[in-house]
């Protein structure tokens, strides 16, 4: 867990590929919030995370094919 006053790295990996809904298919952040991430304070970059991370679970919830 990141404290107050620990610097939030971006969650970049270098795919840079977005996918229909402009979501970056590599670190799941939208063209807009990769846009403002420099400008962004810590806590608006954690919220940033937050949605990411809620993105990657319910793409993966949906295209999870069991067995086949």
């Amino acid at each position: 867990m990141l404290k107050k006053n620990d610097s939030v790295k971006s969650p970049c990996i270098h795919v840079c590929t977005h996918d229909e809904d402009k979501i970056c298919i590599g670190c799941y952040r939208s063209v807009d919030e990769i846009r403002g991430w420099f400008t962004m304070s810590d806590d608006q970059k954690r919220t940033v995370l937050q949605r990411a991370e809620e993105r990657r679970r319910k793409k993966d919830s949906n295209n999870y094919d069991h067995y086949v």
